[in-house]
């Protein structure tokens, strides 16, 4: 009997999940739902699950694993011009998560509760025998109909991406032990990119209005791009040279010209990417944005090198089966 076909996520999710999915889902095309609330508000509700040893790993500091954890979720919120409301947090804890654990990461929640001004709603808690397992399900608001989702995208919007790209994947291959020819003080801000990102929650909110569709990049540049791509149905053209990049990206990147394809497909950016018509130009250039490529006909994503020929990657991000 001939093996069924490897089914990615995305193809377990349309096959398996799509068809129990309710109004506010958006097909489970985008990386949020909306559900409506009071006085002309909507609801943006997501979630995000990591697991020990995949996702963290299982020696970083504790309440830097909360901190990311809770961050990846209001990355997404960020993405859709959400403000964020509260969060929902569950548990599954191996017996290496003792009070001493729990304490560091706890102290990580309550300083971004802090920051962020939001506050834990309930969940959950259970023991495993496994990997330890963490999710949180981030709520956010936003007025009825402005959310920014994937699916606006139009033939001849310019792209653009917050923030600077490729930091976090580099503080991985760090933490990995690849030394990448640094100084200190570069494989620390880089491996601090990695470990806590920054949801650009007030330049999301800014974006409303301006962006005709956007998501945040956790898988990378090159397939979250590809994802928004499908769900506006149309191709997309990004130019290295114009990626916005850290001083020390540049500097990794200078003794490492093939570390280029780790900065467009690495993941973990937590920046928002999206498109906008050439007439928010001027607009968009009071904020801390930066024009990387454009939006044309036909399907998929095309990456052009410093000489402007096309690039092959080999993959596109993340793959998570």
């Amino acid at each position: 009997m001939a093996k069924p076909p490897h089914l990615d996520e995305f193809a377990r999710i349309a096959r398996f999940f799509a068809p129990l999915a309710g109004s506010g889902a958006l097909g489970l095309t985008d990386d949020v739902a909306l559900i409506d609330g009071p006085s002309g508000t909507q609801y943006v509700l997501k979630t995000d699950v990591v697991v020990a040893g995949i996702h963290f790993f299982p020696s970083d500091p504790p309440g830097t694993v909360a901190q990311k954890l809770l961050r990846m979720n209001l990355s997404d919120l960020a993405g859709k011009g959400a403000e964020p409301v509260g969060y929902l947090l569950t548990t599954a804890l191996t017996t290496a998560n003792d009070e001493t654990w729990l304490k560091q990461f706890s102290a990580g929640l309550a300083a971004d509760q802090r920051e962020f001004g939001i506050s834990l709603l309930g969940g959950d808690s259970v023991r495993t025998r496994g990997a330890t397992t963490l999710s949180v399900a981030a709520v956010g608001r936003v007025r009825k109909g402005t959310a920014l989702l994937r699916s606006g995208a139009r033939v001849g919007d310019a792209l653009y991406v917050s923030g600077t790209l490729g930091d976090a994947a580099l503080g991985l291959a760090l933490q990995k032990r690849r030394r990448l020819g640094l100084s200190g003080r570069h494989r620390r801000y880089l491996i601090d990119r990695y470990r806590l990102p920054q949801p650009r929650l007030a330049l999301g909110r800014k974006l409303v209005g301006l962006a005709s569709a956007a998501m945040d990049i956790s898988d990378g540049l090159v397939a979250d791009l590809g994802h928004l791509c499908d769900a506006s149905r149309v191709a997309a053209i990004i130019e290295t040279a114009r990626l916005p990049l850290s001083a020390a990206a540049r500097a990794a990147l200078q003794r490492d010209p093939a570390l280029i394809r780790t900065i467009l497909t690495g993941g973990d950016d937590y920046e928002i990417l999206f498109t906008a018509s050439p007439s928010a130009k001027q607009k968009l250039a009071r904020l801390p944005v930066t024009e990387i490529g454009r939006i044309e006909p036909g399907r998929g994503v095309k990456v052009l090198n410093s000489l402007g020929k096309p690039m092959a990657l080999g993959r596109a991000g993340y793959s998570h089966f």
